[in-house]
C-alpha cells in the first residue's frame, strides 16, 4: 500500500475544506462544526445561513478525467450524507430548515457552490 498517496489525498482534502469554509464564511455563513462522523457517513462542514442549518459536502478534483467535483456526489453519497445529517440532528436538534449544499473545488482552486444540491 502506498501510504504517501493516502497522506497526500488527506492533506488535499483538509486544504479543500479550509478553502470551502473560508469561501462560505466570506459569503455570510457561520461555521458550526466540521468532519462530523457517524455510522452512516461524514459531513464535511455544518454551517448556518440565517435560520437555515446547512450541511456541506466538499469535493475536490485535480483533473477532469473522471468528471467534475460536483458530479462526484452520486446518489449513494447523497444517501450517506442524509443519514449522517439525520444522526447529527438527533444529537443537535434544530428547529429551523436544513439544506444540503455541495462546494466543488477544481484544480487552481476554482470553486462552484451548489446551494440546495439535493433534498431528502
Amino acid at each position: 500500500m502506498n501510504r504517501g498517496k493516502g497522506l497526500l489525498a488527506r492533506l488535499r482534502g483538509e486544504r479543500s475544506e479550509r478553502l470551502a469554509r473560508g469561501y462560505l464564511e466570506a459569503r455570510g455563513l457561520t461555521f458550526v462544526d466540521a468532519n462530523v462522523h457517524s455510522r452512516g457517513g461524514e459531513i464535511d462542514l455544518v454551517m448556518h445561513e440565517g435560520d437555515t442549518r446547512v450541511f456541506v459536502e466538499v469535493r475536490y478534483r485535480s483533473r477532469a478525467d473522471w468528471g467534475t467535483a460536483a458530479a462526484s456526489v452520486t446518489a449513494t453519497k447523497q444517501r450517506r450524507l442524509i443519514r449522517a445529517a439525520q444522526y447529527y440532528l438527533l444529537k443537535h436538534p434544530w428547529p429551523g430548515p436544513c439544506r444540503f449544499d455541495v462546494l466543488a473545488v477544481e484544480a487552481g482552486d476554482t470553486v462552484e457552490w451548489i446551494r440546495n444540491a439535493f433534498e431528502c
